[in-house]
């Protein structure tokens, strides 16, 4: 399958959001299902694409498979690990019937790619679920290693919600 990274278009704005939140919810991702508050912000692209670059992963037909937001820099608004010198991936998410083709590789590897190319970023930091083991494996094939120190709670309320970090340095 021949897969193109680039930048979202407006257009794609709400296929990339719902797919990204039926992801989420079909991965069973969210504390609260179909009533998380969490789902608000997965479907908001375009208050995404204002702050960061969302990326799609695309076929030859134009066919939205997935996409990813690339923070650039700590201080960024859709910064959450970042810190001074490190890039963010966020909010990666891959269509169900485009899993196991290399969408979600493909999106990866582009953030990495503009994270080289920016000066003065010196690694690539992200956070995910302890059941996210697909992409556990993307991550790790591609030289991220886990960063436990840095591992989170971005509900302190809730006890049993813990993001689990990866960085890859450049």
């Amino acid at each position: 399958m021949d897969i193109i990274v680039r930048r979202a278009l407006p257009g794609e704005y709400g296929t990339l959001g719902e797919i990204t939140a039926q992801a989420y919810l079909g991965d069973g991702l969210l504390d609260f299902g179909e009533g998380d508050g969490y789902l608000v912000h997965l479907r908001d692209v375009a208050r995404r694409a204002a702050a960061a670059e969302v990326l799609v992963a695309v076929d030859r037909d134009a066919t939205v498979l997935g996409g990813v937001t690339y923070v650039p820099s700590a201080g960024n608004a859709m910064a959450e690990l970042a810190r001074p010198g490190e890039a963010e991936i966020r909010m990666l998410a891959v269509a169900p019937r485009a899993r196991g083709r290399g969408a979600g590789e493909a999106l990866v590897r582009a953030c990495v790619d503009r994270a080289r190319a920016t000066e003065g970023c010196v690694r690539v930091v992200l956070s995910t679920q302890r059941t996210m083991r697909a992409a556990h494996r993307i991550y790790e094939r591609l030289g991220f290693v886990r960063t436990p120190e840095r591992d989170w709670n971005p509900v302190p309320e809730l006890d049993d919600i813990l993001l689990l970090t990866y960085e890859l340095t450049l």
